[in-house]
């Protein structure tokens, strides 16, 4: 009953937005309707999704790629998946490159992130987003869309994470916070390992770990755990 709620209160709130906005990349993503939460997964389209960035403060940090890949109910469409290096202002810090190896001479060969927003917002329309400790894509891409379009992103969301979390609390599994990071749990579902730190390969893993734990439910529902306004 709490996810039905919270989703009409989004799909209120989409249907309010849509008649503010002009035309344009958004207004084109709050065209379609969210999907409901009620759904099997497999009835559902999700679009998997991780961001590197300079930093963790969506205030003052800047998003450096954006990976993405769908997802028709249970299968993972790799012709979909695509990785956009964004071009920054200012240097990189130097303490960051080194984890995503993203250099200033890199990503000065990347697009605009006004000119990258619109195919991924394309992409994500009528669609659930994956991410892996979400919070972190949810608002650096609210932020990008309030710079970009005047107003921030609403979107439907499962993070891997989130989930991950209850299932070892409502099972009485102990855990470490490092337990529940992307790789750690993909080892726990055996997932192929890819390197971390790349947008690309950290959303194709969570849209895999978001699989097998939707796989370990009985029947696939209330996968959307979380909204994002």
């Amino acid at each position: 009953m709490a996810a039905l709620l919270s989703h009409w209160l989004l799909e209120w709130r989409r249907r309010w937005s849509l008649r503010r906005r002009p035309p344009g990349p958004l207004y084109d993503y709050l065209s379609m309707p969210f999907p409901s939460p009620s759904l099997d997964y497999r009835q559902v389209s999700y679009l998997a999704v991780d961001l590197e960035t300079t930093g963790l403060d969506a205030r003052s940090d800047q998003i450096l790629s954006i990976g993405w890949v769908l997802l028709e109910g249970n299968r993972i469409d790799l012709s979909s998946a695509r990785h956009r290096l964004v071009r920054v202002q200012g240097d990189i810090p130097a303490d960051t490159a080194v984890i995503h190896q993203i250099t200033d001479d890199l990503a000065a060969t990347g697009l605009d992130l006004a000119a990258a927003l619109p195919e991924f917002l394309h992409d994500l329309r009528g669609r659930v987003m994956i991410a892996h400790h979400a919070r972190i894509e949810q608002t650096f891409l609210a932020a990008a869309c309030q710079r970009s379009f005047g107003a921030g992103l609403l979107v439907r969301t499962v993070d891997t994470q989130l989930i991950a979390r209850r299932m070892l609390e409502r099972r009485h599994v102990a855990f470490k916070g490092s337990d529940l990071r992307l790789h750690a749990l993909g080892e726990r579902y055996y997932l192929p390992r890819y390197g971390a730190h790349n947008a690309l390969s950290d959303a194709l893993a969570a849209a895999e770990l978001f699989l097998a734990q939707a796989a370990h439910r009985d029947n696939g529902r209330g996968m959307a755990l979380s909204n994002f306004l």
